[in-house]
Order: structure tokens, then C-alpha cells, then sequence
């Protein structure tokens, strides 16, 4: 485990969530623990993968080829129990260029899309910058978690276009269950509204919580369902930009096809397609032991927060990112915000930034060492003391 409790200097990197602080933060003296990677080294087998293809020198094109698809295929169905075929796949550079690509190519504009808020910040702009109109399913937040208001759902379906739905959810932490996944399905079938799924933390799942693609309910769910998937928050593999969308129906991949090929995103970086494949075929006790260190990272915040302060932790089911309620400090969005930036020295992801309801929330990306973990921690704890 001496990769996961050693720090690393990422400063001098380029790394947005590192080297950006004083355009995010407007200081350089916070301890970032924001944006979602990891500040973990990827793989061993994913490093030496890279590092032969580096040596050799040469950067053509690169092909996508049935090597790469099926040891897709084979990580869904060792994982998720998900058998899918290699034709079902097609590539882009990440989920949100996903995200925007299925709404282009599956919408029309003045169509409505749901999102169940609060939730993932682009969703919101995906539908807005297409000149589509955003509707809102809240979740109820009650006993520190969250669940779906089935009855607004209903509603809400009975007159959208398409729902774009987060499982696991960012930033509530939710692993949906497969009764409520199924409940989704039934809504999706009876109002006839197509379902795009961003599932990109599909695989960073606690235990006594099982991940259930949607898409693998059913027949009829897989041909009206868009998942988007990828290994860049499950392996540590942002910045090298590979992703895939899986679509049993060949109408809807057809036309998800060719809106791609308008924007000339028809290839897929060198070391990202060669990554995304080391990674699927060699990196499952890596990823095991990521989730070891990630449980036992959300159990010290919550134990630790909430013996020393009134903040409240929701505590997640599945990601590397925790939600915090900090209503007790009686702060507005912005004000918690600044709080947490010029008392705290902590760069925290504001919640209001996922929608009203996360108005006196923050999310905390615990994806570190213990010790940068431990510090950030403390300076919350020192802050808010102070403060009270």
C-alpha cells in the first residue's frame, strides 16, 4: 500500500487541480482537495505499458482495435456482471464530450431533460449550451442521505425529451439500488424518454453497495439507454483522454456515430487507448486496493468531522468525493465558500455549484495520502472550532 500513503508532488505538473489555485482560489495558500483525480500514480502495469510505448518513439495514429474493445467488454462483465459486444462501443474523449455528443446527436433543441439535482456541475451546461431546457427531479435529503421523489419523477418524465442520470451519483455519494434502477426503467418505458447514464464511477464502489449499469435491466432498457463509461476516475487516467459510450441500439449509435465524425473526433489519443486497455486487463488488485484505502479514508473524516465539529457527513456509497453538510455554521453558499478558502486554507468544491440544494454543502475529494488527508482534515476542524 506504499504508493497509496506516499505523498507526491504534483506541483510544476500543469495539474489544474494543483498548479490552478490562483485562478480557482484567488490565492495560492490552500491545500486543494477538489477536483476529481486522484493524486495517486496510476497502475504499475499502466506505467510500464506507457513508458515501452514512449521509448519506442513513434506517434501515428493509432487504431481502437479488438484488443482494446474486448478487454472493455471483459471489465464489464467481471465487474458489473454486464455482458455487452464489441459493436455497442464507440469511443470519444471523455464523458462530458460524451454527455454533449448524445444530446447533439439524440435532442432537438427546446427539448427538455431531466437531472436529478444536485448534481454533477456540466450536466447543467450540456443541456443549456445546446439550447435545451433543464428540469429538475431534487433529491430529498433526510436522515443524512438521499433518495429519489419518485412521484416528482413521474411527473417530471411525463413531458421530457431525455434524462440524464448519474450512477453512482456526483456528489451525494448514492449507489443506486437495483430496485430503484429498475423503478427509473418502468418511468423511462412508460413515458417513452430516452436515458443517457453517466456511469464513470461505476467501479470505485464500498462495500455492501453493488454497482448495476441500467442498461443491463432489460432489453427494452439497453435499447433506449446511452451509457457513458470510462477508466480516468477508476485508474487515475484524466488527462490521457479516452472514454467509451455503449449503445446496444443500432439506430441511436448510428446517429451518436455520426454526430462525432461532424465534429472530427473519429480517433483517440496514443497513450490513452493503450492505458485504457492496461488498466482493464491488469489493474484489478490495484483498484482493490484503492478501495481498501478509500473506505478507510471516508471512516477517519467522518469519525473525525463529526466528534469535533457539527458538520455532517453524508456518507457515501460508492466515489472518492464526500459531501458535507454544513449547515450548523448557519453561512451562506458563497460565504461557506469563502470560509473554507480564507479560514479553512482548504480548496473545496462549493455546493452550491451542483444547484440551489447544495446551497450550504461542500465536496471534499479525499483521493489522497492519509497525511495530506489527516492535514486538510484538521485545518476544517481548527477553522470551524475557531469560528463556533
Amino acid at each position: 500500500m506504499t504508493q497509496f500513503n506516499t505523498i507526491y508532488s504534483r506541483k510544476g505538473t500543469k495539474s489544474i487541480k494543483w498548479d490552478a489555485l490562483q485562478d480557482i482560489f484567488k490565492t495560492d495558500d490552500v491545500l486543494p482537495m477538489w477536483v476529481a483525480d486522484m493524486d495517486f500514480p496510476a497502475p504499475q502495469a499502466v506505467l510500464e505499458t506507457l513508458n515501452k510505448r514512449i521509448q519506442h518513439g513513434i506517434f501515428g495514429y493509432t487504431m481502437i482495435d479488438q484488443e482494446v474493445k474486448q478487454s472493455i467488454v471483459n471489465w464489464l462483465d467481471r465487474r458489473h456482471q454486464w455482458k455487452v459486444q464489441t459493436e455497442w462501443l464507440t469511443f470519444s474523449p471523455g464523458v462530458v464530450t460524451s454527455l454533449h455528443i448524445a444530446i447533439q446527436a439524440l435532442t432537438s433543441p427546446k427539448d427538455k431533460v431531466l437531472i436529478q439535482t444536485p448534481v454533477y456541475t456540466p450536466f447543467y451546461n450540456v443541456i443549456k449550451m445546446h439550447d435545451r431546457i433543464v428540469v429538475k427531479n431534487s433529491l430529498i435529503y433526510e436522515n443524512g442521505t438521499y433518495r429519489i421523489d419518485f412521484n416528482d419523477l413521474e411527473q417530471k418524465l411525463k413531458d421530457v425529451q431525455a434524462f440524464i442520470l448519474c450512477s453512482p451519483h456526483n456528489p451525494v455519494g448514492r449507489v443506486w439500488k437495483k430496485a430503484e434502477l429498475n423503478k427509473i426503467a418502468t418511468l423511462c418505458e412508460k413515458h417513452d424518454v430516452l436515458l443517457i447514464s453517466d456511469e464513470i464511477h461505476a467501479d470505485l464502489i464500498y462495500p455492501n453497495h453493488k454497482h448495476t449499469p441500467i442498461a443491463s435491466l432489460s432489453e427494452e432498457m439497453s435499447m433506449r439507454t446511452i451509457t457513458c463509461m470510462s477508466p480516468s476516475k477508476t485508474f487515475n487516467l484524466a488527462g490521457l483522454q479516452a472514454s467509451y459510450i455503449v449503445t446496444e441500439n443500432p439506430v441511436l449509435k448510428k446517429k451518436i456515430d455520426t454526430t462525432l465524425r461532424k465534429q472530427g473526433l473519429s480517433l483517440l489519443n496514443t497513450l490513452g487507448t493503450l492505458a485504457m486497455e492496461a488498466a482493464y486487463s491488469y489493474g484489478e488488485a490495484w483498484l482493490d486496493e484503492l478501495l481498501n484505502v478509500l473506505e478507510g479514508h471516508v471512516n477517519y473524516v467522518i469519525e473525525t468531522l463529526e466528534t469535533n465539529t457539527d458538520l455532517r457527513v453524508v456518507r457515501p456509497e460508492g466515489t472518492y468525493l464526500l459531501w458535507i453538510d454544513c449547515k450548523s455554521l448557519g453561512l451562506t453558499g458563497k460565504d461557506l465558500h469563502e470560509f473554507m478558502i480564507k479560514k479553512a486554507k482548504v480548496g473545496l468544491n462549493a455546493g452550491f455549484e451542483y444547484g440551489v440544494e447544495g446551497e450550504q454543502f461542500m465536496r471534499i475529494n479525499i483521493a489522497c495520502s492519509k497525511e495530506t488527508l489527516q492535514e486538510g482534515i484538521n485545518r476544517i476542524i481548527n477553522a470551524v472550532q475557531s469560528y463556533e
